[in-house]
């Protein structure tokens, strides 16, 4: 596994963690004469599903999450030290000699909508390929990240946010433009989730080392940036036709879930009005 020691490496080695849930995806009929190879999902949802509200930290808060205060040398050496012997894995920070450390830091996906790669290359070209070529036809595949999928960068104090997105985007073959992504840094405090998106120079390494090695005190969130609402007239025909299908399926699913549950409930309440005795 390669270090990175300056800014100037823009392409940290990875090491990548799945979780076990992800669900199979569904597959595209859209097969001849279209712009995309296949496109599929993993565990999708156009809906975003009810939880805690994300609490945007107070001033103070942020100063205190964001780890602006410079450190000299003395107390790097100390904190790396630190934060060592804290750790029960090999994913330690290394101080180099110019001053600059190395580390790893644990990216999670938390994306709601399809990425686009593109497809493997397959061997040898045939008949279809090569016309397909010649007629100038780009071939792409979309499909949805896995919710729990997480990756861990090793990456250098100087590394900003922005480099980080861009090597997680090639790791991938992620052909989007990096600026529709963002990098925030994710906290919990006094039963309070706190969200805060990074800037493009921010430097996420020194907020790891600041934060200590503990996930809840820190972590970090790959997300949409957000910018507006989706513009579909920017998909293709079959990727708009395929997340109709998707829409239609966990519509279907829904609505078979409020059957079962009303269904349930009227026989537990028909159960109870034969077994009671008028009064």
């Amino acid at each position: 596994m390669s270090t990175a020691t300056s800014s100037s490496d823009k392409t940290p080695s990875f090491e990548m963690t799945w979780g076990s849930s992800t669900s199979s995806g569904y597959c595209s009929d859209e097969d001849s004469g279209s712009e995309f190879d296949q496109f599929f999902t993993a565990r999708t949802s156009f809906f975003t599903k009810s939880r805690k509200a994300n609490v945007q930290p107070k001033k103070d808060e942020k100063q205190e999450a964001g780890g602006k205060q410079e450190l000299t040398s003395a107390d790097i050496q100390k904190k790396v030290k630190e934060y060592n012997a804290q750790i029960n894995s090999n994913l330690f920070m290394n101080v180099n000699k110019d001053g600059s450390y190395t580390g790893f830091i644990k990216v999670q996906f938390k994306l709601a909508r399809p990425v686009s790669v593109n497809p493997p290359k397959k061997g040898g070209a045939g008949r279809d390929g090569g016309a397909k070529k010649a007629n100038g036809v780009k071939r792409r595949t979309s499909f949805y990240m896995p919710k729990d999928a997480s990756k861990h960068l090793h990456i250098s104090s100087r590394t900003s946010a922005r480099e980080v997105i861009e090597a997680l985007l090639k790791k991938f073959t992620v052909v989007d433009n990096p600026a529709k992504f963002a990098l925030f840094e994710r906290s919990e405090r006094h039963d309070q989730v706190y969200l805060r998106k990074l800037s493009d120079t921010d430097h996420p390494l020194p907020l790891r080392l600041s934060a200590g090695p503990n996930e809840k005190a820190l972590s970090f969130v790959l997300k949409e940036n957000e910018t507006g609402e989706v513009n579909w007239h920017a998909f293709s025909m079959p990727e708009l036709k395929n997340f109709l299908r998707i829409l239609q399926r966990e519509e279907e699913e829904h609505i078979k879930q409020l059957v079962q549950r009303y269904a349930l409930a009227r026989t537990k309440m028909q159960e109870a009005l034969r077994g009671s005795t008028p009064g």
